[in-house]
This record gives structure tokens, C-alpha cells and sequence, in this order.
């Protein structure tokens, strides 16, 4: 039964993070970038204390603070500022196709901090996958900016490190306490710069932006962290972490459906690939 839910919390944790390319991108077009970032986290942050207090959690021990700071530099600060700097250069369907490295990542993550070994054809997995997006990349049309991609990756990057440091805590603080603890961390900062670099007027800006950061602050933000987490605890990592590998399909129905961003097939297959080199490589890294 806690495996079957924690599939079914997994599965709605990755829906709900499918929309925060999109949603970023309607958000970014008017907003921001920085006071994006910012304020999602500020909002998320506020609502994660509220439940906290509603809960009467314990805080954590002293020892997971400094991975509850990867956890918010991580997905808090990390992964929203640097695909909202991205997004502002490249469309959420050309940045999506980045998404299928994640779980790459966060296994290459997870490997260097369990201290496991995993087999050599896990690393040929692992590469082949970078080649091909990077190969993406540079044969990408020419609106596409290389600043954008870059950012993109470096947003993979720290977002698996964030990742595989939430499921490590998530196994010992619980699911949803994790990211709940990383956004209240992070709070005096994040609300502190949202009101320095708040715009002196919001007139102007449209309701789509609106709806943009209002999905992003509280479903991908902390709702979709809640599920997600939550699903690592029952399911487990290693199972229910592949989950990840449907979320380039979504943004990209998203990207197609919401946005009308043209989905070209080099993007489905690059997507496809990628997924495939991932599938190869967590299963060689067990």
C-alpha cells in the first residue's frame, strides 16, 4: 500500500512540476526575473510556516541545516532563477527538452553522496545523454540564444543537487517537512529581496503573469514538493525518482497546448533520446 501511494504522490508531483516551465515563462515575459525568484519563494516560504506552525513540527536537529542550505540554494533560489533567466531567452518548449537530464542528474547526485559505485555503463549512459543535448544545443535555430541553454543546464545541475539532498533528509524529516524547513530557511532572505527589488508599480502587468507566478510560487513552489517528497519517502528513490522521465512529455504538451509554442520533431526526438539514455543509466547505477 505505501509503495502504490507513494507512485500515485510521485505521479502528481511530476504534473504538478510539468507547468512550471510554462507558467515561469508567462510570468517572465512581464516580471522580473530576480523578483520572480524571489517572490515565489517569499510567497511559498510564508505558507510553508504557516503549516509548519499548524502542524507543530519539531525543528530539525543542527546536523541537517546545512543540507536543508543545499536544499534552498538548490530548488528555492537555484532552479527558479536560472530557468527564469533562461526563459527570457529560449521558449519553455525548447527548455524542456533540458528537463530530461533531471533525473540524470539528481542519480549523479545521489551516487556522490551515498558513496555507491555504480557500473561503467552507467557513465556511458550518462555522457551520451549530455552529447545529445549539448549536440541540441548547437544545432538549435538561431533565435535560440546559447546564454539560454547554458543557463538551463546549470539549472539541471544544481536542481539535482537540491533534489538528492531533499530525498536523503526526506527519509529522516518526512516528505513534505523538507521542503517546508528549506523555504522558512530561506524566508529572511527571499522576503527581504523581494521587497528591495519589488517594481515601484504593477500597473501593466497582465493577468496571465499574474496566474503565471501564482502557479509557480504555490503548486511548484511547495505543493508540488509536498507530493513529490512525499512519494520518495514511500516509494522510494531509485523507483519512484523515474517518474521524472514523463516530464518533458508534459511540458511539452503543456508548452504546445497553453502557450501554442511550436514543438518541432528534433525537440520530441532529442526528448526521447535523452530519456532513454537516463533510463539506461539509472538502471546501471543501482
Amino acid at each position: 500500500m505505501g509503495k502504490s501511494a507513494g507512485w500515485i504522490s510521485g505521479f502528481a508531483g511530476v504534473l504538478i512540476f510539468s507547468g512550471s516551465l510554462p507558467a515561469t515563462r508567462l510570468a517572465v515575459l512581464q516580471f522580473d526575473p530576480v523578483f520572480l525568484t524571489v517572490a515565489r519563494a517569499a510567497i511559498a516560504g510564508v505558507l510553508a510556516l504557516c503549516l509548519l506552525l499548524l502542524s507543530s513540527e519539531r525543528r530539525p536537529a543542527r546536523q541537517d541545516l546545512l543540507s536543508l542550505a543545499v536544499v534552498s540554494l538548490g530548488v528555492v533560489i537555484g532552479f527558479p532563477l536560472l530557468t527564469a533567466l533562461a526563459l527570457r531567452q529560449v521558449s519553455s518548449a525548447h527548455s524542456v527538452v533540458f528537463i530530461g537530464l533531471l533525473p540524470l542528474s539528481t542519480a549523479i547526485f545521489g551516487v556522490l553522496r551515498g558513496g555507491e559505485r555504480p557500473k561503467p555503463a552507467f557513465w556511458l549512459f550518462s555522457v551520451l545523454g549530455s552529447l545529445m543535448v549539448t549536440g541540441f544545443a548547437l544545432v538549435r535555430d538561431s533565435r535560440a540564444a546559447p546564454m539560454g541553454d547554458i543557463l538551463m543546464l546549470a539549472a539541471i545541475v544544481v536542481c539535482g543537487l537540491g533534489y538528492a539532498e531533499g530525498a536523503r533528509l526526506s527519509r529522516r524529516l518526512g516528505g513534505w517537512q523538507v521542503i517546508s524547513w528549506a523555504l522558512v530557511l530561506a524566508l529572511p532572505a527571499t522576503l527581504t529581496a523581494a521587497l528591495v527589488v519589488m517594481p515601484a508599480t504593477f500597473t501593466g502587468i497582465g493577468a496571465k503573469a499574474w496566474l503565471g507566478l501564482g502557479y509557480v510560487s504555490v503548486f511548484s513552489m511547495l505543493i508540488g514538493f509536498i507530493f513529490w517528497y512525499r512519494g520518495l519517502a514511500l516509494g522510494g528513490i531509485a523507483t519512484v525518482g523515474q517518474l521524472q522521465l514523463l516530464q518533458p512529455f508534459f511540458g511539452l504538451a503543456l508548452a504546445a497546448t497553453l502557450l501554442h509554442e511550436p514543438v518541432t520533431p528534433a525537440m520530441l526526438a532529442v526528448t526521447v533520446a535523452v530519456i532513454l539514455c537516463v533510463v539506461g543509466a539509472r538502471r546501471y547505477g543501482r
